[in-house]
């Protein structure tokens, strides 16, 4: 029994030889040292440390994570002052009695650690601590550990302030759509006339009335319905208010976020949402009312995207850039913020196509065939909330001398007009205005069949790239086709998709547990987001969604199509989901703040600015980030079968 617990103790002191503790001592010393600690173990949530227990010692984290924090009661919530990492020490506020000089306070605010995941730490004595203290590197190594200590406890609970007071002044992200639409809905029947429709309108104000049959929603009214339909068209008044309605109008839940109402209405292009509640009426939430609630800049900004012209163009920009500035001050979850700025991003480039097809067509230049505008890269992933490079792509149908040069004009006339509103020109010329980027449906085949058949890293590179890809403008049945040439070359392309996954394999995401032997915390201090944490993410994700058929869309909608085919589980899916949504919230937040600072962008986020809350999901999303990674690697068999 004893030579088992010394083999035990030889285990424990071979992962514990680089600490300053026993950094040095000799095999034999370091053993009795070791003899006095004790291995402790915490299940999840449990409590490991209290400020008011007694303690006689110090608990060195060995394996998982644990959370410093304080309960509020007044509100039930934990704010959490740091993390505490495998390699890194517990109970320092006990210290002060080893010294001898604390004083005892009691304090009805207590300062907790709790087992964020299952804990493995080592309870060491102030025994032994005391046999150690003559060794300069014991005090060098425990004053550092101290002020590292005290720097990120300060710094996260800054945080935490700046947090409370911006949810104290800033209630946006809880207001609901039942707290700000009129429970006064005016209604007819369907066979009211058009006449008495508009009398009513007019009598109590109103820009629409909803058409109702018993308790049953059938259709709206609004007063462009009136102006298109009655007076453009020349129905009579006398007409019923069925003629005219739209039919099974979209609704919204009572218990909606305002922002997804904001999402509805961008989205679709609407003003006026019904409200409901378990299938029935219960009021009608307008643009107006969202106007009132910060969402007026949404609006204004869509109208300035849908009435640009080529001179007005540059103005866009800012003023998206006003909406995310709203958004994110009202905390709006990061994926619907990205929805709502994609969607506006996306308009702005319809618009540039439809103005560069006008200029053309003004110029006698005619369309001669359909074509298909796909972005990549960022704005492809419907990651973008600041414009940066110019990444797209032309495919049409013919390959024709005329097709081509139309193209190639338009091509021109497309990254002319996207860098007058603010997009930056490829360094790397993956634009539509270069003639690798733009092509008949038949010169797409061929450059997919050089990019699977010969899988050079610049091809690679290339590829990693395009399948980023994502359907703007255009014709739907050439986009069909062209998703039909690529998924058929997928299929024959084995080795191509193993090569991918060969690279994923030399780009791990890191993994934030340090070692014992990295105490100090002198090694990292920041990380790259794009390059360790986003570029590994998303070529993964993608390689999976290539082996199982789905060659574009964007993550999320990837994720999804994943979980559908049970490539992943349920809880899988919605761990990655958390984690995207947290590791995007972050950056967002990071690139945001240069931007606003008119400082130079970079990916390189510092871990000094992070409260101890996000630095525990930060931790825990890699690790899910980097299951992913594992899993891409465990289909290497399925890739060659």
């Amino acid at each position: 029994m004893m030579m088992d617990q010394n083999q035990y103790n030889l285990q424990i002191l071979e992962s514990l030889r680089f600490h300053p503790l026993f950094r040095g001592v000799e095999p034999d010393t370091a053993l009795t040292l070791l003899s006095h600690c004790e291995i402790r173990h915490f299940e999840k949530n449990e409590i490991m440390h209290k400020n008011d227990n007694p303690s006689e010692g110090l608990l060195l984290m060995l394996e998982g994570l644990s959370e410093v924090f304080v309960s509020n009661h007044n509100n039930d919530r934990e704010e959490v002052l740091e993390v505490i990492q495998k390699g890194e020490l517990i109970g320092f506020s006990r210290i002060a009695d080893f010294l001898g000089v604390s004083k005892q306070v009691k304090s009805e605010v207590m300062v907790k650690v709790k087992a964020v995941s299952e804990v493995k730490a080592i309870y060491i004595p102030f025994e032994v601590i005391k046999k150690r203290w003559d060794d300069p590197t014991v005090h060098d190594y425990l004053l550092t550990q101290a002020a590292i200590r005290l720097k990120d406890i300060y710094t996260s609970f800054a945080e935490q302030v700046n947090l409370a007071q911006k949810y104290s002044e800033n209630e946006a992200i809880k207001i609901r759509v039942q707290d700000i639409m009129s429970e006064n809905v005016i209604s007819v029947t369907p066979g009211t006339s058009i006449k008495e429709t508009a009398q009513l309108m007019h009598e109590h104000r109103i820009s629409s009335v909803l058409v109702m049959e018993k308790e049953s929603l059938k259709g709206i009214i609004t007063e462009r319905d009136m102006v298109s339909r009655v007076v453009a068209q020349g129905v009579s008044t006398t007409a019923a208010a069925l003629e005219i309605m739209t039919p099974d109008p979209l609704a919204i839940s009572r218990f909606a976020y305002y922002y997804d109402a904001i999402s509805m209405i961008l989205l679709k292009g609407i003003k006026h949402l019904p409200v409901i509640e378990d299938s029935k009426l219960v009021g009608i939430v307008t643009l107006s009312d969202l106007m009132r609630k910060k969402s007026e800049n949404v609006m204004k900004t869509i109208q300035k995207v849908e009435q640009a012209e080529l001179v007005s163009l540059p103005i866009v920009k800012s003023a998206i850039y006003d909406v995310i500035d709203s958004l994110l001050k009202d905390h709006v979850p990061i994926l619907k913020t990205l929805e709502i700025i994609t969607n506006l991003y996306d308009r702005l480039i319809l618009r540039i196509i439809d103005l560069s097809i006008q200029k053309l067509k003004a110029a006698g230049r005619q369309q001669p065939c359909a074509f298909a505008f796909y972005q990549m890269g960022s704005s492809g992933r419907k990651e973008q909330f600041i414009l940066t490079d110019q990444d797209h792509f032309l495919v049409y149908e013919d390959n024709s001398m005329t097709a081509n040069n139309y193209f190639s004009e338009l091509g021109k006339e497309i990254t002319k007009n996207m860098e007058s509103a603010g997009y930056a020109r490829c360094k790397g010329l993956m634009m539509c205005s270069e003639q690798e980027w733009r092509g008949s449906l038949a010169d797409w085949e061929e450059r997919l069949r050089k990019w699977t058949l010969q899988s050079t890293n610049d091809n690679l590179l290339v590829a990693q790239n395009f399948f980023s890809y994502r359907f703007i403008a255009g014709s739907n049945k050439l986009h069909e086709r062209f998703e039909s040439i690529i998924s058929n070359q997928i299929k024959r392309a084995r080795i191509f998709l193993f090569r991918l996954a060969q690279i994923e394999r030399e780009y791990p995401i890191p993994n934030l547990d340090q070692p014992i032997r990295s105490l100090l915390k002198l090694e990292r201090k920041t990380i790259d987001m794009k390059r360790e944490v986003f570029f590994p993410f998303h070529h993964s994700l993608q390689i999976l969604s290539l082996l199982h058929g789905k060659p574009s869309g964007t993550p999320i909608d990837k994720i999804e199509w994943l979980l559908n085919r049970r490539v992943f589980s349920d809880a899988f899916a919605k761990d990655l989901m958390e984690a995207v949504s947290h590791v995007l919230k972050l950056f967002v937040k990071h690139r945001w703040h240069e931007e606003k600072g008119g400082s130079d962008r970079t990916s390189n986020l510092s871990f000094t600015r992070l409260s101890g809350r996000e630095k525990e999901e930060l931790i825990i999303s890699l690790k899910t980030l980097r299951e992913l990674q594992r899993q891409v690697f465990n289909h290497f068999s399925l890739l060659l079968s």
